[in-house]
């Protein structure tokens, strides 16, 4: 059996305000080449298909083509709802999709209802994101926990597949944070109060888990829990990770699980860049990161001024421009103090004036200085 496991497409999500959507086409056209190129037997999407509760025109286009070009193709496909998506709004018309072989899974009352393949020999569950101070008494879970409602969740699952006999392989899809997994900046948090991890052996008795929500591609417990990560970089904090969706092959029952990851298509690749402006606009080994998109941060003693414009001379793509100063003479804000230690015995001025210097680099000039107390002394007067 071969399945080809996917998660967090963030359909209709932008990156620092570039469209993403071209990008996003051309990962799901790969999907589909993959997965007729790899003669799969089911598509996974781990959740996380928006980016919103409510998606984009443009975003849907794309679900309903990527979809209608596996159904022609015979290729089944199930999906489950993330915590970006609305798991109302995602499992509408789901009686009628499965007609044509897409089967979603986004609430608590299918958890055990599974999509069987090759006669019933390998069972595909569905375990959407799970809010747990909403799903908590549904699912009678001891308490608010995403360890709790988890590991509720595969209570019933594993309990529907002992009651088909021995012999039947099981893959569960789940959105979820698992202890041991590696964040970046661009996974939303899904805690709302408490700790929201789960141990991986909430798994325990499954043959292989297919996760979403953590956008790295990473697997955990041996490679029978993984991660396939998002298709397309979403924050800085991906620069130089390679992006992919993974092979999933099980064998007979009670065999090996081996996966494979197969490279995504890279739009534009992104990377960070660190110095000073000149040294940046200089140097000849940046030459490679002309096409990139960027986040640059700079470390000049002083803000240089235009520095954004000067920068995109070169760099055009640069999105995000960061100042961090090697040092800044006499600077008035010391770094590991707390702000109480940093401003007593200061006046109000003399505050304005470091929070200047602080960002800027540099010492306010006399004019500014007399502009900084004059607005002091009216907010002053103005309460």
């Amino acid at each position: 059996m071969r399945l080809l496991h996917t998660s967090d497409w963030h359909l209709g999500r932008s990156f620092h305000r570039e469209d993403l959507l071209h990008a996003q086409r051309a990962f799901l056209d790969h999907l589909v080449a993959a997965a007729e190129a790899h003669a799969v037997d089911a598509v996974l999407v781990a959740g996380d298909v928006f980016d919103r509760a409510i998606p984009s025109l443009g975003a849907v286009e794309l679900y309903d083509r990527v979809l209608r070009r596996l159904s022609e193709r015979s290729i089944p496909t199930v999906l489950i709802s993330g915590n970006h998506d609305s798991a109302g709004r995602l499992g509408m018309a789901g009686s009628l999709l499965r007609q044509a072989g897409i089967h979603l899974r986004t609430a608590v009352r299918e958890l055990a209802e599974p999509v069987l393949l090759a006669g019933g020999a390998v069972a595909l569950y569905g375990v959407p994101y799970l809010e747990p101070a909403l799903v908590r008494e549904e699912l009678g879970a001891d308490s608010a926990s995403h360890t709790a409602v988890l590991g509720a969740a595969l209570d019933r699952v594993r309990a529907d597949l002992a009651a088909r006999g021995p012999g039947v392989r099981s893959v569960v899809l789940a959105h979820a944070f698992v202890t041991g997994g590696e964040i970046g900046d661009s996974e939303r948090d899904i805690s709302v109060g408490g700790v929201p991890t789960a141990p991986a052996s909430v798994f325990d008795g499954i043959d292989y888990a297919a996760l979403g929500h953590l956008h790295s591609p990473q697997e955990l417990a041996g490679g029978r829990i993984r991660y396939s990560g998002s298709p397309l970089a979403y924050s800085f904090s991906e620069a130089g990770k390679e992006k992919s969706v993974t092979l999933v092959d099980l064998d007979e029952a009670g065999g090996a699980v081996v996966t494979r990851p197969l490279p995504c298509p890279v739009p534009r690749a992104v990377a960070r860049l660190r110095g000073r402006l000149e040294e940046l606009l200089d140097a000849p080994e940046h030459d490679p990161r002309t096409d990139d998109w960027l986040q640059i941060t700079l470390t000049d003693p002083v803000r240089p001024r235009r520095a954004m414009e000067r920068l995109r001379a070169r760099f055009p793509h640069t999105l995000q421009l960061l100042f961090e100063p090697d040092a800044a003479p006499g600077a008035a804000l010391a770094v590991g103090r707390d702000y109480a230690s940093r401003v007593r015995g200061r006046s109000d001025a003399e505050i304005a004036e470091g929070f200047v210097q602080h960002v800027r680099g540099d010492q306010p000039t006399a004019f500014e200085r007399e502009l900084l107390a004059s607005a002091v002394d009216e907010g002053r007067l103005g309460g």
